[in-house]
């Protein structure tokens, strides 16, 4: 049985802000075929939840409630909510991860 996959309001503006970025700077074909992989990399959580791994910026700091997977150097993270998938963010991985997932997770 399929497990249900969300996306929170902030990871729908990361697909966003990642599609206008790489569209401002490439043909937006290109930001549409990598949000088409991201999207696949996000609704393959349905059929297997628990691959991801605890990123390694929150197990620093004893926070074990929340996964990621990647589709590099993209990062998405998640959580196991009430039997389902909840993304929270879908972030380019060169970015200041700590600060980000801080700021966005830990409030």
């Amino acid at each position: 049985m399929a497990t249900e996959v969300r996306l929170t309001a902030e990871a729908e503006e990361d697909f966003f802000d990642l599609w206008r970025y790489v569209a401002e700077y490439d043909p937006p074909l290109k930001a549409d075929r990598l949000l088409d992989h991201l999207e696949a990399a996000c609704i393959s959580l349905s059929k297997t939840p628990n691959k991801g791994h605890v990123p390694k910026e929150l197990r620093r700091i004893d926070v074990l409630d929340f996964k990621e997977i990647h589709y590099k150097p993209y990062r998405i993270v998640y959580e196991l909510e009430d039997g389902r998938v909840l993304i929270h963010a879908v972030l380019d991985g060169r970015r200041d991860m700590e600060t980000l997932l801080r700021n966005r997770l830990l409030r």
